[in-house]
């Protein structure tokens, strides 16, 4: 069994002014999620907005830069993941597109072991 990396974009601003409703649902999504691929599931976590992001950039030269904020500026915007275990990619997306997403999309990619 192989590790893959779901990554869940959102439209930020979009999530935050939802419902209870909304949210509501959106939780509910999760939860199914969870109990159909809940022994697959080897870790995951909701992120805090971007406006709680500092970027650090490296230069060729080896300096850095830190900055408040994310590297791209975009409407959509990494909202959480999770790590999962599949037999192969297509699991792997089977598995993501349970995954809800206000707005955004969802990415996939293997991860590399160590």
């Amino acid at each position: 069994m192989a590790q893959y990396l779901i990554l869940i974009y959102n439209n930020e601003s979009a999530l935050n002014s939802a419902g209870a409703s909304e949210v509501e649902q959106i939780y509910q999504a999760h939860g199914k999620f969870a109990q159909t691929y809940g022994g697959s599931i080897r870790g995951g976590a909701r992120l805090a907005d971007s406006d709680t992001a500092t970027s650090i950039r490296t230069e060729a030269d080896g300096t850095q830069t830190v900055t408040d904020g994310m590297f791209p500026e975009t409407k959509e915007v990494l909202g959480g993941y999770y790590v999962v275990e599949a037999r192969d990619v297509d699991e792997a997306i089977a598995m993501a597109k349970l995954v809800p997403s206000t707005g955004g999309g969802i990415e996939v990619r293997p991860i590399i072991p160590s």
